[in-house]
C-alpha cells in the first residue's frame, strides 16, 4: 500500500530526538536511550523518518465537475427509476376500469367501484421490485451515498410529479390510455446514457487496492438490528401511504364535484407526487433523526382517511386535496431522512448491507399495502 509520510508538527513527540546524555559528547550515541531508533542507522534524518507514523495514501482527487455531474446523473437515474412506476399507478384506475361509459357506475354503491381494487396494479407493480431488493446484496456495489441519496431522492420525486402530470395532461388532450403510455419507452435509453456518460467514475486508484473482505453472518446481524430504527418506521409510512394511495382514494369520491371520478383520481395521484418531490427535495435544508414521529403521523392520516371513506364527514374535496398533500409531505420526508440517516449511522464496512436492507423496508411495506387494498376494495366494493 502507498504511504505517505505526517509532517513532523503534527507528531511532536514522533519527531523529537533526545539529548546526549551529561557527560557524553554531542557526537557520541546512547544506545540505551535510543534504543532500536538508532539501531543500524547513524543518519538522523533517517532515524526520524523511522519513528514517523505511516498513514494510507489519501483517495485520488475527482476530476473537475464531478460532483455536478454525479448528482445531475443519479438525479435521472431516480427520475428514469420511478417514472414508469408512477405512470402505472396513475393510471390503475383507468387501467382497470371496464368498457362503459363514464357516467355509469360498475355497482349501484356510492363509492363508483371498479370491479378490481387499484391495489393490484400497485402489487404488479411492487413485487417484482421486491424480489430483486432481496438479491440487491449480491450485485450492488459501493457508492458516494451522500450525495447519491440526496440527488437520487430529488429525482424519484422529480419522477412523481413528472409522471402524474405527464399522464393527466396527455389524457386532456385527447390522447387515448395505450398511447398515453408510450413515452415511457424512453426512458430505458435515457437510463444508459445517464450511467455511460454522465455518471463519473471514480478515479484509479494507483496501487492495487487490498482484497474486499465480506461480512461475517454475525456482523450482518449486528448491521440489520442497527438498521431497524429507521427501516421500521419506514416500513409503516409506505404502509400507510399506499393503503391511501391504493386502497382509499379511489374510494373517496365526491359525486357533487365538477371533475370526474377518474380526474379526481388523477388529481389526487398529482398533488400526492407534488407533495413527495417538495420533502424529497429538500434534504439538505431539512434533517430529522426520529423518523418515527413521521410514522405516526401518516398512520393518523391513513386512519382519518378510512373513516371518510366509511362515514363520509369531509366538507369537500379541496379538504381531501389537502390531506393527500400533507401525506407526500410525510412520505418523502421520511424517505429521504430514513436512507441518509442509515448512511451515516451505518459503519462503513457494513453501509452497502446497511442501505440493501432499508431498501427492503419500504418495498415491503408497499406490498403489504397491496394487499391491504385488496381487502379495504372487497369490504367497500362487495360482488352482487
Amino acid at each position: 500500500m502507498r504511504t505517505h509520510r505526517v509532517p513532523p508538527s503534527r507528531f511532536p513527540h514522533a519527531s523529537r530526538m533526545r539529548r546526549p546524555a551529561p557527560g557524553k559528547r554531542g557526537g557520541e550515541r546512547d544506545h540505551v536511550s535510543c534504543g532500536h531508533v538508532c539501531a543500524g542507522s547513524h543518519d538522523p534524518q533517517t532515524a526520524m523518518a523511522e519513528q514517523e507514523p505511516l498513514l494510507p495514501a489519501p483517495p485520488p482527487p475527482e476530476p473537475p465537475g464531478a460532483q455536478w455531474r454525479n448528482g445531475a446523473a443519479f438525479w435521472l437515474l431516480g427520475l428514469c427509476n420511478n417514472l414508469p412506476y408512477v405512470l402505472m399507478l396513475s393510471a390503475a384506475r383507468d387501467i382497470l376500469q371496464p368498457p362503459l361509459p363514464p357516467q355509469v357506475s360498475v355497482n349501484g354503491s356510492r363509492y363508483d367501484c371498479n370491479p378490481v381494487s387499484t391495489g393490484a396494479v400497485l402489487l404488479a407493480d411492487i413485487l417484482p421490485t421486491l424480489l430483486i431488493k432481496l438479491v440487491a446484496p449480491f450485485v450492488v456495489h459501493l457508492l458516494p451515498y451522500k450525495v447519491g441519496v440526496s440527488c437520487w431522492s430529488s429525482g424519484t420525486g422529480a419522477a412523481g410529479v413528472g409522471g402524474a402530470l405527464a399522464y393527466g395532461a396527455l389524457l386532456q388532450v385527447g390522447l387515448p390510455l395505450p398511447h398515453a403510455l408510450l413515452p415511457a419507452l424512453a426512458l430505458p435509453p435515457l437510463t444508459l446514457l445517464s450511467y455511460f456518460f454522465l455518471l463519473c467514475p471514480p478515479p484509479r486508484p494507483t496501487e492495487p487496492p487490498p482484497p474486499a473482505v465480506g461480512l461475517t453472518p454475525r456482523e450482518k446481524w449486528g448491521v440489520a438490528k442497527g438498521v431497524v430504527g429507521q427501516a421500521g418506521p419506514l416500513a409503516l409510512v409506505y404502509f400507510a401511504e399506499y393503503f391511501i394511495n391504493q386502497g382509499l382514494l379511489e374510494l373517496l369520491y365526491f359525486p357533487a364535484s365538477a371533475l370526474t371520478h377518474g380526474e379526481q383520481y388523477r388529481w389526487y395521484q398529482l398533488i400526492y407526487q407534488v407533495g413527495v418531490f417538495a420533502s424529497r427535495s429538500s434534504l439538505r435544508c431539512f434533517r430529522l433523526r426520529r423518523v418515527w414521529v413521521l410514522a405516526l403521523l401518516q398512520v393518523l392520516n391513513a386512519l382519518i382517511l378510512l373513516a371518510a371513506v366509511a362515514v363520509p364527514f369531509l366538507p369537500g374535496l379541496a379538504v381531501a386535496f389537502a390531506m393527500v398533500g400533507g401525506e407526500g409531505l410525510l412520505g418523502g420526508a421520511a424517505y429521504a431522512n430514513a436512507f441518509l440517516n442509515v448512511a451515516e449511522q451505518a459503519p462503513p464496512h457494513g453501509r452497502e448491507f446497511a442501505m440493501t436492507v432499508a431498501s427492503v423496508a419500504d418495498t415491503a411495506g408497499i406490498a403489504l399495502a397491496g394487499g391491504a387494498a385488496l381487502g379495504a376494495h372487497g369490504v367497500f366494493c362487495p360482488r352482487g
